[in-house]
């Protein structure tokens, strides 16, 4: 089964997010991808990766993935938050934060915790199909 990956930045880590993905572009187009908004479509036009696009953020992206997170619809989540930043839709966030730890999934808040991630996922999906 394809890995199912959540991809969230917030707006100044989108570029982040891009670069992120590009490294591991081979792996996730091999899985099957949801994102907010800008960031599913960024994803798509710089990139070309299939992703299939949520609300951004702010008019409750969050929440439909974290909806999907609740269902068993989502492996893992890579959401590159500003913490510098306030968030007009932090209760959002931290819902979808929470809904994570409830639910045992991975989420990876920052670059080095995503390559982990991703590295692991790459190396699990090796061995299941070896």
């Amino acid at each position: 089964m394809k890995p199912r990956i959540a991809l969230i930045a917030h707006d100044k880590k989108k570029d982040d997010m891009i670069a992120l993905a590009g490294e591991y572009r081979d792996f996730l187009a091999g899985c099957n991808l949801v994102a907010t908004g800008t960031t599913g479509s960024r994803l798509i036009n710089e990139l070309g990766l299939a992703v299939e696009c949520m609300h951004s953020g702010p008019f409750g992206g969050d929440l439909q993935i974290g909806a999907r997170l609740v269902t068993g619809e989502i492996d893992c989540v890579i959401f590159l938050r500003d913490p510098m930043t306030p968030q007009p839709h932090e209760p959002d966030i931290n819902a979808l934060v929470r809904a994570c730890d409830v639910h045992d999934i991975a989420c990876a808040t920052n670059v080095s915790t995503a390559r982990l991630v991703l590295g692991r996922l790459i190396t699990t999906n090796k061995e299941t199909t070896a």
